[in-house]
This record gives C-alpha cells, structure tokens and sequence, in this order.
C-alpha cells in the first residue's frame, strides 16, 4: 500500500487570523507551560547557566513532543484497535500500530533534519564527527542543568496535554491521524526559531536573545490556534472521506 502524509504547511500561513490566534483567559496549564520555558532563562540570567545548554533543551523539547504523541496512540491503540487511515483519495481501517510506526519514522526524519541543523549551527558538534552525530548522541549532551530544564518540559507537557487526554475520554473520540498530525504546527514555529537562536549563539548574543525566544514561544504556543486549525482541516478531510465512501457504496445512474 502506497502512504501518503500529506502536511500542508501553506494552509497555517493563508489561515485567517481570527481563527489563528486564541483570545483567552490564562489556564493552570498554560501556567504550567509558562513556568517551563521561563526555568531556561531564568537559570541563564540569574544561575550562571549556559545558554548554549538552554537551547540544547529547546531543541530535544521536539523529542519530548514525539514521546508523548507515541504514548497517545498507544493508549488509543490499546483502547481502540483500529482508526481510519487516510491515504490519496482512499481510506481504510488499520491497527493503531501501524500509526505509531509512520508516526516514528516520518516524525524520526523530522528531528533528525531539524537537530542536525540546529547542532552544526551552533557548532556544538566535536570536530570530525558526521552530520547526525547530535540526533544519535543527543543523551551525551545531557547534565544536570539541562536534566533539570527538560524535567520541567516533560512535565508540562504531561499536565497541559497528556493527562486532560486520557481524563476528558479524548482517546476513545479523536482519531489517530488527527493525533498524529498534531506535533507538526509547533514543531514548524519551533524548528524556524530554534535554528534561529543557534545562530545568535554563535555570535555570543545567547543571553539576550533567550529571553526574546521564550515569550515570543510562550505567546505562539498559548495563543497561536494551530489545534483548532488543524480540526478544521481534518475534520473537511474526514467528512470528504465519509461522503466519497458513501457515493461509492450508493452509486447512482441509469440501471438500463
């Protein structure tokens, strides 16, 4: 079977702006999040931390969000079973593993392009080493700073999205392509500033520039509605789908 993933990244820049961006009342989730990305440069204006390190953490946050959308489909492949896959025009029942395999390999490509970016353009890779060297060795990187900084990632993460999925019942509603999709729209905001910042590093302006790129991805990821974008786009998808189905099952014309 031929697979397509198609992510339409077009669609998020023509995206009205009403519908782009939230406006809204602070959550304790959204607390949560705030607190996580101000730890990093709280720790590298007042602690002596590197910011180098902070950024490291910035890009293995990419991981963070890959872990955990695994660890939903499993609990809706658990749940579940089977979800509809969508594909070129057809669509078809398939086990929830086969979602988690796509989800880890397509999404595996994305993190390895965008930290290979991010590590050679921070020049944090030892001299002689290959062009993936950061994405196969991201672990050596790790010391109690940066533990630290991605603790209280993982954390918020399990708070604003993990928990509420399995407490409102969402596992047993939303289907798995939607999941699977969801990572790639702040993955996008992410990778572009991150890459961006591994820039300023190498110009020794890591400091300023932190504070800068935590409230500006504070602001995108608490106001910037790339859910709801993404739900009206699967849900056309999925109802085009359903009545493509249905036309094929009640075809209509002369019976002569």
């Amino acid at each position: 079977m031929g697979i397509c993933f198609r992510f339409e990244i077009t669609y998020f820049v023509s995206e009205s702006p009403r519908f782009m961006f939230n406006k809204r009342k602070l959550t304790k989730e959204d607390i949560v999040l705030i607190i996580a990305n101000l730890i990093p440069v709280y720790g590298v204006w007042f602690q002596g931390w590197s910011a180098t390190d902070a950024f490291i953490v910035y890009a293995l946050e990419t991981i963070i969000i890959g872990v955990m959308t695994l660890l939903k489909l499993l609990v809706m492949t658990l749940a579940r079973g089977k979800d509809t896959w969508y594909n070129e025009g057809t669509s078809t029942r398939v086990g929830g593993l086969l979602f988690m395999f796509f989800f880890a390999v397509h999404y595996g490509l994305f993190v390895a392009v965008q930290t290979s970016i991010f590590s050679q353009s921070a020049d944090i890779v030892p001299a002689g080493k290959g062009l993936l060297y950061f994405f196969f060795n991201w672990y050596t990187y790790i010391n109690e700073d940066i533990a630290i900084m991605l603790s209280a990632f993982a954390v918020s993460y399990l708070i604003r999205s993990f928990v509420p999925f399995i407490v409102k019942g969402e596992y047993k509603t939303i289907s798995m392509m939607r999941v699977m999709f969801q990572p790639y729209g702040r993955i996008v905001v992410q990778q572009f500033t991150v890459i961006l910042g591994s820039m300023f590093l190498v110009f020794g302006w890591g400091k300023p520039f932190i504070l800068v790129f935590a409230l500006a991805k504070i602001f995108f990821e608490i106001y910037l509605n790339l859910d709801h974008v993404l739900d009206r786009e699967m849900e056309k998808e999925e109802r085009k789908r359903q009545e493509e189905n249905k036309a094929s099952d009640h075809p209509t014309g002369d019976s002569g």
